[in-house]
């Protein structure tokens, strides 16, 4: 504990062991058991392994070892996994990349986190900018001569000493980056262990939609760890997610928010089997009650929100048994701190409460700082927090409630606006399917992304008046509606905040 005012959820650790060495066991112990499932078929936990024990071989006779950085556009296939692993059982850090839009700002994405090696596949190929480092490909890549799929192909799949030490390079998880460079958040191996760590859980299984680069990377190594099984497939389209959930007798699910608005309002939600569904998490963007209002009466008691990120891990979750969106303080709860997580507030004037405020975290999970980004970590991890940038409060119940990113947030004639409290207000309109509201508050604006149900037709000017209703007169006096068919999304699946404003520029320009 400390001097400060914090919220903390305790829990005795256990030995902190590799994730790699944790994830051989499992991989041993599974045998002939398919432990993959994916568009090219399945793999057994003896396949996966035998894969990585040959690419840690053909890693090694690479020179790649002990504070190198492998850094990887991967697709979601077991040989993505099998080299992750490898690189691991090497001591060598890994990275799967995040792939922002445009070949130069991904060129100096590669530069910045300066790998010692990158790999590439045919699916990815196209994501690959021009670069100095040493590239390899995995399958046939045009412009790409150095096959590790072939180097691996000749090496012994025996058992590969693992070389893995805690407190070495382990992992760096690359954010979306929406503008600019993507920031890349480092860890050493002993915090990622505590990152993917997990109980047995030989029922669990998940399906893998997100890319690899962000929470589904995670999600993967818990759930073979965990001794459960993973389906791998490219792309969040709702029918064929529904569909999967249906064959795949499906247990557990990963989606950003406007993914689950799109699974909640399809059709075939009313006509597929999901009995075997145990949790659907939804994250990373806003979660309005209205949104968690329809998604709860459709899929009944199966969801869960958690809120996190890629430099602090997850730090709290409202679980399924707790998740009740018609209790006011439930539908803005982000859960419970999860155990050995502490929480603690920064005010304005820089003094700690114990309530609300500016969110600073700590954990075992927590990333350590940024990769050559050294003025984004001086703002961002300090003496040991790491500073969010999201303001929140804690309820009289113990949960954590997120209110939006602290630039987003303003008091205006004494009410605290909100992105996500706009959001909810136009969603709770009848022509209203979905709202994206971004903060644009250095134009004197906020910008409102609507999409109207099929049937209705939306009205700007109602939409105003129900955000001066609830939010003042001059909150909708700035408001800036844009109709849309759908909202543009990231990489992630999550709003694509510059694409939104450029939307608003471009109407204005033609009005």
């Amino acid at each position: 504990m400390t001097d400060a005012p914090t919220r903390t959820s305790e829990v005795t650790r256990p030995e902190v062991h590799p994730s790699v060495e944790q994830i051989v066991g499992a991989l041993s112990a599974a045998g002939d058991r398919v432990v993959l499932r994916h568009p090219d078929g399945e793999t057994t936990g003896a396949e996966l392994l035998a894969a990585i024990h040959r690419y840690a071989r053909a890693l090694a006779g690479l020179g790649i070892g002990t504070g190198d950085l492998v850094a990887q556009y991967a697709p979601n296939r077991p040989d993505a996994l099998a080299v992750r692993y490898a690189t691991h059982l090497v001591d060598a850090g890994a990275v799967f990349l995040s792939a922002p839009p445009g070949a130069g700002r991904r060129a100096r994405q590669l530069e910045q986190i300066d790998p010692r090696l990158v790999v590439v596949f045919p699916q990815t190929a196209h994501q690959l900018p021009e670069t100095t480092a040493p590239v390899v490909a995995v399958g046939p890549v045009p412009g790409v001569p150095m096959r590790l799929d072939e180097l691996a192909a000749t090496q012994s799949p025996e058992p590969f000493a693992s070389r893995s030490r805690l407190g070495d390079l382990g992992t760096v998880v690359s954010s979306g980056g929406t503008v600019g460079i993507p920031k890349a958040s480092v860890r050493d191996i002993a915090a990622w262990a505590a990152a993917v760590a997990t109980p047995p859980r030989p029922e669990r299984r998940q399906l893998a939609s997100g890319a690899v680069a962000y929470l589904t990377q995670i999600l993967v190594a818990q759930t073979i760890i965990g001794g459960g099984v993973v389906v791998l497939r490219d792309d969040s389209e709702p029918a064929a997610l529904l569909e999967q959930i249906e064959a795949e007798r499906i247990t557990d699910l990963f989606l950003v928010e406007p993914q689950l608005l799109a699974l909640v309002d399809h059709p075939d939600v009313a006509r597929r089997d999901l009995s075997t569904l145990r949790t659907l998490t939804h994250i990373g963007a806003s979660a309005p009650p209205a949104l968690r209002r329809r998604a709860h009466a459709r899929l009944g008691p199966v969801l869960q929100h958690t809120y996190g990120a890629s430099e602090m891990g997850i730090v709290s979750a409202l679980r399924p048994d707790e998740y009740d969106p018609s209790a006011p303080e439930r539908a803005t709860s982000a859960g419970r701190v999860v155990p050995g997580v502490e929480v603690r507030f920064r005010r304005e004037d820089g003094a700690l409460d114990p309530e609300y405020g500016s969110i600073e975290v700590r954990s075992p999970a927590m990333a350590h700082g940024y990769r050559n980004r050294p003025e984004e970590q001086a703002a961002h991890f300090v003496d040991g927090w790491y500073r969010t940038g999201d303001l929140g409060r804690l309820g009289a119940d113990g949960h954590l409630h997120i209110l939006g990113r602290a630039a987003d947030c303003a008091v205006v004639d004494g009410r605290l606006v909100t992105p996500t409290g706009i959001e909810d207000t136009l969603m709770r309109l009848p022509a209203v399917r979905y709202a994206v509201v971004v903060a644009d508050l250095a134009r004197g604006r906020r910008v409102a992304a609507v999409v109207p149900w099929a049937s209705a037709t939306l009205d700007p000017a109602a939409c105003r008046e129900a955000v001066a209703a609830e939010h003042g007169t001059d909150v909708a006096a700035t408001l800036v509606v844009v109709p849309m068919a759908e909202v543009p999304l990231t990489e992630q699946g999550k709003p694509d905040r510059a694409a939104v404003t450029d939307r608003a520029d471009r109407a204005a320009l033609r009005s």
